[in-house]
């Protein structure tokens, strides 16, 4: 006689695959909006996340990759005239990333879109508040 698995590894399996499919219908979401602008997805994230000067390891940690991959996507998004790299104010051995006009122009603008149909677009403001702090509390336990 086999028994059946408990009621807290099932909750915990269809969670994840929740929180598994949300994940993928936000990089599809990303991905369409990046397409719009002529950008790849990983230039888009980079985009989003830049929301004010910063070195290219905290772009790096804002976009949950290697800081070897963001200088590809930062090469890029500098030869487009997106970004442009300056000296660092307190640090000389760094350059402080900058969006140009035209970049900060098009961040706005893959803002809009980010927002727009987004899948957490369905939350309201509370509810969106509510499962950010869920999820850094699982996160928070890693």
């Amino acid at each position: 006689m086999t028994t059946s698995p408990e009621p807290q590894a099932i909750a915990e399996r269809q969670l994840c695959g929740l929180v598994n499919g949300l994940a993928q219908r936000i990089a599809e979401h990303v991905r369409e909006c990046a397409a719009a602008l002529g950008l790849t997805a990983s230039q888009a994230t980079a985009l989003r996340e830049m929301s004010g000067p910063m070195t290219m390891r905290e772009l790096a940690e804002r976009m949950c990759c290697e800081p070897s991959n963001t200088t590809f996507v930062v090469d890029r998004l500098e030869k487009q005239g997106l970004v442009g790299r300056h000296p660092h104010p307190t640090d000389r051995r760094a350059k402080h990333l900058v969006l140009t006009a035209e970049g900060a122009a098009l961040r706005e603008r893959l803002l809009g879109l980010l927002a727009e149909g987004s899948a957490l677009s369905a939350l309201g403001p509370e509810e969106q508040h509510v499962l950010r702090g869920l999820l850094e509390r699982a996160v928070a336990r890693s």
